[in-house]
């Protein structure tokens, strides 16, 4: 199906849409073969091929560079490249503008190609995402059929990406073998999901503001098998009373049933079910990252608790980031306090059986840091620790009185807030340049396979 003159793209619609050999923008050409019509109109983008399918159709996308933003709007459609590193989604630095955006179709699944240069207009403007799954403002029109992503490269090179990997308002859901670099915000998020249903495995992020950010999502969720390094900071499950309703975040494997931002834990005997395990989380010590005023945070640490409830992290490795291993605290936001903040408490959260080691190397850190018994209700009580390799700890020696074999602990240090508003302020004054494109990553064995019958595949 090759032409040397001018090379184009078959497509076959209900069962598939073929999208095949694009060399250069210029010379594409889409070509619609379906079962109902023949003779659909040639075009020169895959969004021309989403707009003529149907729901549950496939397109595949052969190897070249594409350009242009797709949106998506129909429920159960499969895109697929025939090669991650070679099929190339190319933003070229465009601002206000989205790579692949999921708009409220349910069962979308994306799948080995990249995503590259899709900006905002300045580091706290609007869209810049490279993939994006967007249920909605609290529609949960994503949910059914899910969403699903699997060898995914996303990157930006410039200051202004936005997010890598972002699924908003989404349940039921998956990220497998996927690589996000050099965004403003987050490589990998997953907001406003009360109970999620979703699974990150075999992720890395690196290079960016911050590698994982989770807003307001928690229930069923896992982080497994993944690498977070080179970010400013690594991993930050988070509540925040913003657009991404409704809050808190909430790891109990009840949250589903939580209809208050403020939920209470009796003890340390907590049912988890948003866990962190088996993850390395390393040398997230790097201020030349893009910022933006979402991703203002403590810098230097690999993992951030920020006004989270009910979080399990777990056999994870954490090294080598340079203030703190894990920073957990409470979250009163926005702030400075207004009419509108929510002093959200850090409650119920377990750090169990990790491996730490040079951390906390910069003056006044340490492999884990407990801050509590400040703001708000000052019920930031039964977080536990127990089993981990840890050097250094604030408060002093924390697996006695914060251990997981008490049945209550106490709110941690308050003497700690001063630390994480000067750590924040540093992390602000950085001067950030842009990162550099990522390495060729594994791609998909096998992409033909699970295809219906088409002639790309044969």
């Amino acid at each position: 199906m090759r032409h040397r003159a001018g090379t184009r793209i078959a497509c076959q619609v209900v069962p598939l849409i073929c999208l095949l050999a694009l060399a250069a923008p210029a010379m594409a050409r889409v070509e619609l073969v379906t079962h109902r019509h023949v003779g659909y109109p040639h075009s020169t983008s895959i969004q021309s091929a989403v707009r003529a399918a149907r729901a549950g159709d496939w397109i595949l996308v052969d190897r070249g560079r594409y350009t242009g933003s797709v949106v998506i709007t129909k429920d159960r459609l499969h895109l697929r490249g025939l090669d991650r590193n070679r099929v190339v989604l190319d933003g070229r630095h465009r601002t206000n503008v989205n790579g692949i955006e999921v708009h409220k179709a349910d069962g979308v699944s994306i799948e080995n190609l990249t995503v590259r240069n899709f900006d905002r207009r300045g580091k706290d403007g609007e869209n810049g995402n490279a993939i994006w799954w967007n249920g909605g403002d609290g529609s949960g029109r994503i949910g059914m059929h899910g969403w699903y992503g699997r060898y995914l490269t996303a990157y930006d090179t410039g200051l202004t990406g936005g997010y890598g990997l972002f699924a908003s308002n989404a349940v039921r859901g998956w990220w497998k073998h996927v690589y996000a670099s050099g965004f403003d915000d987050s490589g990998l998020y997953i907001g406003a999901c009360r109970d999620c249903r979703a699974l990150v495995q075999d992720a890395l992020a690196e290079r960016n503001a911050l590698g994982y950010s989770g807003t307001n999502s928690g229930g069923h969720l896992v982080v497994e098998h993944s690498v977070f390094r080179h970010n400013a900071f690594g991993v930050a499950p988070n509540s925040l009373n913003n657009d991404d309703k409704p809050p808190p975040q909430d790891g109990a494997c009840n949250a589903g049933a939580n209809r208050t931002a403020l939920p209470t834990f009796a003890s340390t005997h907590v049912r988890r079910c948003t866990i962190f395990r088996h993850n390395l989380i390393a040398d997230n010590n790097d201020l030349t990252t893009p910022e933006s005023s979402g991703s203002a945070a403590p810098w230097g640490v690999g993992i951030e608790l920020a006004g989270d409830y009910g979080d399990l992290f777990t056999h994870n490795t954490i090294r080598g980031n340079v203030n703190f291993g894990v920073m957990a605290f409470e979250n009163p936001n926005p702030f400075p306090p207004t009419s509108d903040t929510i002093n959200f408490q850090l409650s119920g959260n377990r750090i169990s059986d990790n491996r730490f080691s040079g951390n906390g190397t910069a003056a006044g850190g340490a492999d884990v840091a407990l801050e509590g018994g400040v703001f708000g209700t000052k019920q930031s009580v039964n977080n536990c620790f127990s089993g981990n390799h840890i050097q250094a700890s604030i408060p002093a020696a924390i697996e006695a009185t914060w251990g997981c074999q008490n049945a209550t602990t106490p709110n941690g240090s308050p003497d700690l807030v001063t630390t994480i508003i000067d750590l924040e302020a540093q992390a602000e004054a950085r001067h950030p340049h842009g990162q550099p494109a990522p390495p060729r990553q594994p791609t998909m064995p096998h992409p033909c396979r699970g295809v219906p019958r088409n002639p790309l595949c044969g």
